[in-house]
């Protein structure tokens, strides 16, 4: 145990090695039990890979244009993947040798995250919907121009934010994968419901290196959380544009989407507050410092404050024209 005020940020992640090291298992899934992309969509080595395909695209030929908007978007913030894992490998006091726990982690991480990217892009192209080219532009932006998640590279900082997005994208995953249901894509929903379930797993993870460093450093943890809710947490797609777009213009439009068909509203962000709050047992973690236990009064006043901005806010119903969909 070490005992705040002393802890460093570097020395609470070398105490919690131990800890993430015994709990990978639980973490992450092995390759051999992991689905891959391969598993839910047509084979193209199979002679009847071209009547799936046929199938595949009449079933997405129904799809509305909000959840089409928003499944592109949600993909191209997947693809993004390269620009987060090069933001985890700069988190202050992150061990960097090989066989660390933490590096074991990020890769394993990483790994399950790809096939995220892979399984969402291979069915937009196989649908015919979608203007691959624009998507594909979309893209490359978003991991060249990067992004500012307001974390300072601070491991603190950054578990409340990871904890925070995977709870969001797998309320986004899940929420798609109920809406293509119901509107008669049973192979969309079922990838988007195996993506939304790795980021559910992803998100206990995040959550539990949270709850660990309250152990540790229950003062400055406290502090973080406090500072993120204070700065809010954005979304790592909030640079996202198309081709003759200004910077983040589009990434607009597409939560825009997201809340008129209730994939990702408002009150889902309070909701993921509420939960977090809940997790980590934020009303009863004892030994704060003065700055720690006003953070605290700040946290647990805020879902209340957050409920009634939510229920005024309403989403534009104007639809966007995406340059990614025909």
């Amino acid at each position: 145990m070490i005992t705040a005020p002393f802890a460093s940020r570097i020395e609470v992640l070398r105490w919690m090695e131990d800890f993430v090291g015994e709990n990978l298992s639980e973490f992450l899934k092995t390759v051999e039990e992991s689905w891959q992309p391969a598993d839910l969509l047509p084979d193209s080595r199979l002679d009847n890979f071209l009547d799936e395909v046929k199938a595949l695209r009449e079933r997405a030929r129904d799809l509305s244009y909000d959840l089409l908007a928003v499944l592109v978007g949600d993909t191209i913030t997947e693809e993004a993947l390269p620009s987060y894992e090069s933001w985890l490998m700069t988190i202050e006091g992150m061990p960097q040798e090989a066989d660390s726990p933490w590096i074991k982690w990020n890769r394993g991480w990483t790994a399950e995250e790809n096939r995220h990217g892979d399984i969402l892009n291979r069915y937009l192209f196989l649908s015919g919907r979608i203007n691959m080219r624009e998507m594909e532009a979309s893209t490359q932006y978003l991991i060249a121009d990067g992004f500012d998640l307001q974390t300072d590279n601070d491991p603190y900082r950054s578990f409340v934010y990871t904890s925070f997005q995977e709870m969001a994208t797998n309320i986004s995953h899940r929420r798609v994968a109920k809406l293509a249901k119901q509107e008669g894509d049973n192979v969309l929903a079922r990838l988007c419901g195996n993506v939304a379930a790795d980021e559910a797993r992803h998100a206990k993870a995040y959550r539990a290196f949270v709850s660990k460093i309250f152990e540790a450093d229950p003062s400055e943890m406290m502090l973080a959380f406090e500072d993120m809710m204070r700065k809010k947490i954005v979304m790592p797609a909030h640079y996202m544009r198309e081709l003759g777009v200004e910077l983040g213009k589009t990434f607009g439009h597409f939560t825009d989407a997201a809340q008129r068909i209730g994939v990702y509203t408002s009150h889902d962000y309070t909701a993921i507050l509420d939960n977090l709050i809940n997790d980590w047992k934020i009303e009863s973690i004892s030994g704060l410092n003065e700055a720690g236990e006003r953070a605290r009064d700040y946290v647990m006043g805020l879902p209340n404050r957050l409920k009634r901005v939510a229920d005024r806010m309403k989403p534009p119903q104007l639809e966007y024209k995406f340059r990614w969909i025909d």
